[in-house]
């Protein structure tokens, strides 16, 4: 029990300079995958961004729904459709997808939270107008691009102690009509209009891996680039990493895609030298956030 003991004063006490380096930053985390049904998982994950919040990070959640949202498709009968791994989304589709975001599994996650004693406050990109989007491609249908953004709204709730989990809907710019957008661009909207410290990616893999099958840790937004032209970066791993060199591009400081299956990966990736995953950032050195 001593040993127990000592052993976690020991890693508190290591942890005390990531501790600092991230006070007062803005950490924009988004969270999809098997991970959303699993309640352990989903239980961890509250802890972990609890913890972010009680130690001075600012968090800010966006989530996916893609499983949930098959699931209530299929019992209502409604076939779903795939273009370039993005869902077709016509008028009862996108009905369905807000149900189920801005619903079951935004509150779900907002419960989640606040059982492990945080103050989560579940929205949309719809509310306040937080995100307003064009068609991203007429293919697609009610699919949206984020091409305003009012993040002020997110600002006062982190700022009053709160913890905002985002659903990834969209207010339509010319009728006001609802988009779906996926999850990651949602946070990558959201991180670059924050100038967030981080965003931080939750997938079912390792992270970006080179042709030997090795997980590159750390990424340049001309890497990258080669490492798509080149094929090395294919499937659904290319939509996250150019959601990553927008978000680079817009201000924030590095985007990580983390394996969201490793235990307490978003503490792992802030408050270790070891990380979880793979950081793509401008090549200037590893510096401390800007503090608010």
């Amino acid at each position: 029990m001593m040993r127990d003991s000592i052993a976690t004063a020991k890693t508190l006490s290591e942890a005390l300079p990531y501790l600092q380096r991230y006070a007062g930053a803005v950490v924009v985390v988004k969270f999809g995958g098997n991970a959303m049904g699993d309640d352990d998982a989903m239980a961890e994950f509250a802890r972990d961004v609890v913890l972010m919040r009680q130690v001075g990070v600012n968090p800010v959640v966006v989530h996916g729904g893609g499983p949930m949202i098959n699931d209530l498709l299929a019992r209502l009968g409604i076939k779903s459709e795939f273009v370039r791994g993005k869902r077709v989304t016509d008028k009862a589709t996108v009905e369905v997808v807000e149900m189920v975001l801005s619903g079951l599994v935004n509150k779900r996650i907002v419960q989640a939270i606040n059982d492990q004693g945080g103050r989560a406050v579940g929205i949309s990109g719809k509310d306040d107008d937080l995100m307003v989007a064009v068609a991203d491609d007429p293919e697609l249908g009610f699919v949206g691009r984020p091409v305003e953004m009012n993040v002020q709204v997110l600002r006062d709730l982190y700022t009053a102690g709160m913890i905002p989990v985002v659903a990834p809907v969209a207010t339509g710019l010319e009728d006001n009509e609802t988009f779906n957008v996926n999850g990651d661009t949602a946070a990558g909207a959201i991180a670059g209009a924050l100038k967030a410290d981080r965003l931080l990616l939750l997938t079912d893999v390792s992270g970006v891996k080179n042709k030997a099958g090795e997980v590159v840790t750390q990424l340049s937004p001309e890497e990258v680039r080669a490492m798509i032209a080149d094929g090395t970066i294919a499937g659904g791993m290319i939509p996250k990493t150019e959601t990553a060199l927008q978000a680079v591009e817009e201000g924030v400081r590095g985007v990580v895609i983390l394996d969201g299956r490793v235990p307490n990966a978003c503490l792992l990736e802030l408050f270790t030298d070891h990380g979880a995953g793979s950081m793509i950032r401008m090549t200037e050195p590893r510096v401390k956030p800007r503090i608010r």
